[in-house]
């Protein structure tokens, strides 16, 4: 137990993951769980309450949209997470500078990032901390990432690439789909859509989301396709630019799940443009959201988590070595939180947590920058995630 007073806005999965994480291991006296549907808030705070056998979290309905209720509702918290879509994260950072409350988000969309950090002289004025782009990818991918930078550079070398894959994916996948949702449909589409900031020849270089298929493995899950998706590297590009040659991420699928999907991307089903069906509009990716989400959802889904960071350095001699860090986490049946869950869950609880012990200064912070890489793997380590490094010659 401990005297922080956090609160979550949005009592989705992953939502209620980092309020459990908030109540858990970040000293939280109290979370206060919030969302427009009451029900959801309630039912919410009764499992972190029944999981944790004490009365620490409190569900109450909230209508994020409500600029003022917000900034009313976020008063007296010490941190809160905006778990909302990421519309909706700018209007919850001008809440958070208004009341004063330090902020985590989910992040996602590299843009509404960028906007924010726009803002850090107004956090710094506010004397609080905002922190975006908490949670698996982008999240935990680019933790791994700056942390093979700080294993490199502690080794004596000069970090010159950094390579990353993740992924959530069903443990027993079904066809056709051989994938299931363990988050919004919307973050899905969202990921798969537009373009990728990554640094090629060490510049910031643009890519197209399903492009540059390659094959890898895991132990203990076997063999997987990645391809490049949108989101994921974030601000981690610009914050390397300069100190290192190349900065990607890529998805991690189980095999066929590339076909299938980039022919719907080529189809369309991915634009948010209208189309006219028989005189009248019709947006693509809602008929698609509408198809496929009762296909590949589920009231418990059994997932595993794949993560890999590669990092290249030249030793003094100008000879090349690699870090390989991997993470692999599985469904937790004693909690019922999915893999998906606890890692971009518990990554913003971590990232909450420093905030509340001010190891994180005031401003808007790109995630990678907010606190030391190592720091924040030795956290996630104390709950329970195997994270494991190897060096080899590359």
């Amino acid at each position: 137990m401990g005297d922080f007073r956090y609160g979550v806005v949005g009592a989705g999965r992953q939502g209620v993951a980092t309020a459990y994480d908030m109540a858990a291991q970040g000293g939280g006296a109290s979370v206060l769980v919030m969302d427009r549907d009451a029900d959801v808030a309630r039912r919410a705070a009764e499992r972190i309450n029944r999981l944790l056998g004490r009365s620490v979290a409190q569900g109450r309905p909230l209508d994020a949209r409500d600029g003022d209720a917000l900034a009313a509702a976020l008063a007296g918290l010490d941190v809160f997470l905006c778990g909302t879509p990421f519309e909706m994260i700018p209007q919850a950072t001008e809440a958070a500078l208004r009341a004063g409350v330090s902020m985590v988000d989910y992040g996602g969309h590299t843009p509404t990032v960028l906007a924010q950090l726009q803002r850090d002289a107004e956090a710094k004025a506010a004397g609080i901390a905002v922190v975006p782009d908490c949670g698996m990818g982008p999240g935990m991918n680019n933790t791994l990432g700056a942390y093979a930078v700080e294993l490199m550079e502690g080794e004596g070398l000069d970090p010159r690439e950094v390579y990353l894959w993740d992924g959530g994916l069903p443990q027993n996948p079904v066809p056709p789909w051989n994938y299931q949702l363990t988050f919004n449909i919307n973050g899905l589409t969202n990921e798969y859509y537009g373009e990728v900031a990554f640094l090629r020849g060490g510049q910031i270089t643009m890519v197209g989301a399903f492009e540059e298929l390659e094959h890898l493995a895991f132990d203990g899950v076997g063999a997987l396709e990645a391809f490049t998706t949108t989101g994921g590297t974030s601000t981690a590009p610009y914050t390397f630019e300069g100190r290192l040659q190349v900065y990607q991420n890529k998805t991690c699928r189980w095999p066929g799940h590339y076909a299938t999907f980039k022919a719907y991307q080529q189809l369309g089903l991915f634009e948010l443009e209208p189309v006219m069906v028989q005189g009248q509009p019709v947006v693509p990716r809602e008929v698609f959201h509408a198809l496929l989400a009762p296909q590949i959802s589920a009231p418990v889904v059994e997932d595993v988590c794949v993560m890999r960071a590669k990092g290249v350095g030249l030793d003094a001699g100008g000879r090349p070595r690699a870090v390989i860090i991997d993470l692999v986490d599985r469904y937790d049946p004693a909690t019922g939180f999915t893999a998906m869950e606890r890692i971009t869950g518990w990554h913003a609880g971590i990232m909450a947590e420093f905030i509340a012990r001010g190891q994180v200064a005031p401003g808007v912070w790109p995630m990678e920058r907010a606190v030391p890489a190592s720091t924040f793997v030795e956290a996630a380590r104390a709950r329970g995630f195997a994270i494991t490094v190897r060096w080899e010659d590359a």
